[in-house]
């Protein structure tokens, strides 16, 4: 066990009525989003050129979705991937008829990794609490993102550094809300934006400066 302190961003997918299908659709749903999800996250590491555990340092599945752990060298970045969680939502509603869409939340917060009764690494932390806060508002539109307060300032950060994101990011006409603040059940107050881009896509994270050295090499 690690008593170090990860601050990182953390995503949340949560599938709308989840509960209320019955088993075999909960089955068919989940089995076919991970695969979907899954081939499009290996897609985002070819691009990259990076290993997964440079991108994700876990998933952890919730009884309506999972969290995504991001590695604390790509904070800022979490609310791209949530968009792009949001963009092949659109094609799984295409297949399922029942399918009513995701919600999106990103935070950036602490967690805490540990290795689990059977041996796998997992995580707590009140990132993960923070995070679940946000997907939890009432009369959240489906396919949107909803990011803290705290995500959207590392994400301007992010955007500072890699240049190119902010560039794209305006071609794919990237547009958030104002400022949402809101009071949970435990009578906390919390702030955020939506977020959205009128041009979807699938955008993969940058090369870290490891990889783009040894190509000139």
């Amino acid at each position: 066990m690690s008593k170090k302190v990860i601050s990182t961003d953390i995503v949340l997918v949560d599938i709308i009525d989840f509960s209320l299908l019955p088993m075999n659709e909960q089955l068919e749903i989940i089995s076919y989003l991970s695969l979907t999800y899954k081939k499009m996250i290996f897609k985002m590491l070819k691009a990259s050129a990076i290993p997964m555990d440079k991108m994700l340092l876990g998933i952890i599945p919730t009884g309506d979705g999972f969290y995504c752990i991001l590695h604390p060298s790509l904070q800022g970045f979490g609310p791209i991937l949530g968009l792009s969680f949001i963009h092949f939502s659109d094609f799984i509603a295409k297949e399922y008829a029942y399918f009513k869409g995701i919600r999106v939340a990103v935070h950036t917060g602490n967690v805490h990794q540990f290795e689990d009764i059977l041996g796998h690494e997992n995580f707590i932390g009140d990132g993960l609490n923070e995070c679940a806060r946000y997907v939890a508002i009432k009369n959240l539109v489906a396919s949107t993102v909803i990011i803290s307060d705290k995500a959207y300032d590392s994400l301007q950060e992010f955007l500072n550094i890699h240049k190119d994101y902010h560039t794209l990011l305006e071609k794919c006409e990237f547009r958030r809300s104002s400022l949402h603040t809101f009071q949970d059940k435990h009578n906390i107050i919390h702030s955020g934006y939506l977020i959205w881009m009128r041009q979807g896509g699938i955008i993969p994270p940058p090369q870290p400066s490891w990889v783009v050295q040894s190509k000139k090499h």
